[in-house]
Parts: structure tokens; C-alpha cells; sequence
């Protein structure tokens, strides 16, 4: 059910700590809005100008308190007693047609368990990951990538996001949890779907679930080599269900962010012909332009969702229980840059897109691997990319959590991956 009336926004405290008569911040900022997408810097600023953290809107009706200051993030992230990752409270005061639901919503897995619960999940987690040979995983990319340039090849022109980042993803992890390749399209579908935030994510959650039941199913009747039957004859003995919600998480926290870090860091790579050129000429890493967009350009630019156990001051903000506080990588990564004119050095890692804490990313190493391996392996087939539209006109998809690519549309010369050129 929805609440009879919104949460109050956040107000001001004074230094004794108590909210008092002090107004109310400022209005909702839509982070749902088309405009976000277009320009999200515009809505980080009105964020800030609110102080460390700011109030939005993720959704028509659903509220978050939105932290836009490192220090202050860093205070969240690494604060377990405070902070607590389960939305049930917030959960019950939601319609069950929200469209960003499917995103928030509580399940037993690493995302949105704390202490015991989520120690044992990630030490599940880590330890199948930990069974992905680095030869093996680039092998398994290597074999997507091939795959696809397959089909797009001959024609001379693609999409990178629909027809290369996208189902890259879908391949590479329904190939890595055990599925064959005829299912990975139904993967690529319904997280497109669920990470917008559209009409359609309900809907697009049903159908993921069906996909993970049936990828479940298949490996209690037969094991393979892949981190479900992993996880599922974990030492830690999870139970079936508990090895669902891991996979569910997990597919979904792997697919979409990653096909946009290969999509946002191929389109400044090859919208910026001198970087391209000293990338193919072997004087410049691809990790470079991987963690630039890590740093600039985070793929999932609103997420680390937190809420806090009581009321509380938090950075001179009045924070209200069981109400979203969402950590804005986005403006983070913003913000950073402002304030350093850009003078990081290429391998910086400062960055938050990996988030901190306890909740940081348990499989870092692989994301970065298939992503760096993805754009060499592209690029050695097609060594001539050129993209169709200049890098400030494409455009961006809508929804409050990720900055990703509608289309990136690209020229080359056609060619096929059993044709000799380029590739060692």
C-alpha cells in the first residue's frame, strides 16, 4: 500500500542536533525525469546546493535522501550499526506497481542482508568467483566477442549497445553460470528492462525470475562447471532458494553495469581519435579508458541504497528511518572532477564505483578483466571503428540508477572473424 502522504523531506539541524521549526531543504529532484538523462551534472548541482545530502525523487511518489559528498559517503559506507541494507520497513510502505521496485525490493542475498547473513553470502560469492580461472574467463570472452562480431561483421556497421555491450554481457554470464547461449538473450531482455525503471520492469522482473528458476532447476538435476552448481555444493550449505537469490543478484549486478562500462568507455575511446589512436598503436592501455569511465562516468551512477535503523543527524541532515539514502556515484565522480580540473593520473583508483565497506565488490578483478578484454579483443578485429555520431550528441537512457547509452552507432570495415588481419 502506498503511504496516505509522502516522507517529509529532510531538514536542516541546528548544532544541538535537533530538527527544530528549521525548514525543510527544497523541493524532490527528479532523478526520474528525461532531463536527468540528458544532463545529470545540472541535477547533482541542485543536489549539492541542498549540501551533502540532498532529497529526490527516484520515481513518481517514491522518495530518497540522495549523499553527494565523499566524506560523507564514506562515513555511510563503512558504518554498520547506523546503517542497515534491508528495505523491508520502506517496502511496506510501497505499491507493488512501483517501477523501481524490481531494483529495491528486499531478497535474501548479499545486497540487502547485514551482518552474519551477509558475511556468509559473500564468502560464497567470492569463493565460486575465485574458481574462474583469469585464462578461462578471458577465453569465454574472447568466444562472445567472436561470436557477435560474427553477425554484425559483414555488414560494416553495428550498434555497440544492442548489438555488441549488451549481448556481449548476456553471453559471457549466462555462459558463466551454465546456461547454454540459445538462453542469454532472455537474460540481456529483461535487465534492460528492470535497470530503466519503466512501465515495463515489473513485468521484466517476472520474466528474469523465470530465467533464474529454470537456471536453478537445470543445475539441481545436473551439475556443471559454473558458479551455480558452485554455490550450490558451496561447504557453507546454502539451501536451493538461498543459491537463487544469490545467482539473481549476482547476473544482475554483473550484466547491465558492466555492458555499460564497455559502452561508455568504447564511445569516449573512439570518440576521441588521438586516444584511439595511441590505444591501437599499443602506447596507451584500454584499462585507462576503463577506469576513466570509473572514475567519470560510473555505470550504475545511483545505487548503494542504505537505510538508516533510527532517526538520526547524519552531515547536518535530519535522516528519517525506513527512507531510501542512496549514495550518488554519480555525483561523486562529478564532483571529483570539478574540484581536481582533471588532474588524476590515468591508473587513479580513487574512485567510489566499486563502493566501500563491507559491501564493496567482491569480483572486481573480473569485471575489469572482461571489460578490458571485450574492448581489445573488438578492437583488434575491427581496428578502423568509427563512430556514426559525435560523443555529445548520443544519448542516454532514462532511470534514476544508471548512465547508460541508448545506441552508439559505428562504421567499419566489414570483415569476419575467420578472415585474417589485425588479430594475433
Amino acid at each position: 500500500m502506498s503511504p496516505p502522504h509522502p516522507p517529509h523531506p529532510p531538514h536542516s539541524v541546528n548544532p544541538a542536533g535537533s530538527a527544530g521549526a528549521v525548514p525543510a531543504i527544497s523541493a524532490p529532484v527528479r532523478l526520474w525525469e528525461d532531463g536527468f538523462a540528458v544532463d545529470p551534472h545540472a541535477y547533482y548541482e541542485i543536489l549539492r546546493s541542498q549540501g551533502p545530502v540532498g532529497w529526490a525523487e527516484l520515481a513518481p511518489g517514491i522518495f530518497a535522501y540522495v549523499v553527494v559528498d565523499r566524506r560523507a559517503a564514506l562515513d555511510l559506507l563503512h558504518d554498520t550499526e547506523i546503517w542497515s541494507h534491508d528495505p523491508r520497513p520502506w517496502e511496506a510502505t510501497v505499491s507493488e506497481d512501483s517501477p523501481i521496485l524490481g531494483m529495491m525490493r528486499w531478497r535474501p542475498n548479499i545486497l540487502f542482508a547485514d551482518g552474519q547473513a551477509h558475511i556468509r553470502y559473500r564468502r560464497t560469492l567470492v569463493d565460486a568467483f575465485s574458481l574462474v580461472e583469469p585464462h578461462d574467463l578471458r577465453e569465454r570472452v574472447h568466444r562472445a566477442v567472436d561470436i557477435l562480431v560474427s553477425r554484425f561483421g559483414p555488414r560494416g556497421s553495428a550498434d555497440l549497445v544492442s548489438e555488441f555491450c549488451r549481448p556481449l554481457m548476456g553471453l559471457i554470464f549466462n555462459n558463466l553460470f551454465g546456461l547454454p547461449d540459445s538462453e542469454s538473450d532472455r537474460l540481456t531482455d529483461s535487465m534492460a528492462q528492470m535497470i530503466e525503471g519503466t512501465e515495463r520492469a515489473a513485468q521484466a522482473e517476472v520474466e528474469y525470475g523465470k530465467y533464474v528458476l529454470e537456471l536453478i532447476a537445470a543445475k539441481l538435476t545436473e551439475r556443471g562447471d559454473d558458479l551455480t552448481s558452485w554455490l550450490l555444493d558451496h561447504p557453507l550449505g546454502l539451501t536451493p532458494e538461498e543459491v537463487t537469490w544469490q545467482v539473481f543478484m549476482t547476473l544482475g549486478a554483473g550484466h547491465e553495469p558492466t555492458a555499460n562500462l564497455v559502452s561508455n568507455a568504447l564511445s569516449r575511446i573512439l570518440g576521441n581519435p588521438a586516444y584511439y589512436t595511441t590505444l591501437t598503436s599499443g602506447s596507451r592501455p584500454v584499462m585507462d579508458a576503463v577506469v576513466e569511465v570509473l572514475r567519470y562516468e560510473t555505470p550504475l551512477a545511483n545505487y548503494g541504497i542504505h537505510y538508516a535503523r533510527r532517526p538520526l543527524s547524519f552531515h547536518g541532515v535530519w535522516i528519517q528511518a525506513a527512507v531510501p539514502v542512496v549514495v550518488s556515484y554519480g555525483a561523486l565522480a562529478y564532483f571529483a572532477e570539478k574540484e581536481s580540473r582533471g588532474a588524476h593520473h590515468p591508473g587513479d583508483a580513487s574512485h567510489l564505483s566499486w563502493s566501500a565497506g563491507a559491501h564493496a565488490c567482491p569480483v572486481k578483478q573480473h569485471t575489469l578483466l572482461i571489460a578490458t578484454e571485450a574492448i581489445e579483443r573488438l578492437t583488434q578485429w575491427l581496428p578502423d571503428l568509427d563512430p556514426v555520431i559525435p560523443r555529445e550528441r548520443l544519448t542516454w537512457r532514462p532511470g534514476p540508477f544508471h548512465r547508460s547509452l541508448t545506441q552508439f552507432p559505428v562504421r567499419f570495415t566489414a570483415r569476419t572473424p575467420d578472415q585474417s588481419g589485425e588479430r594475433e
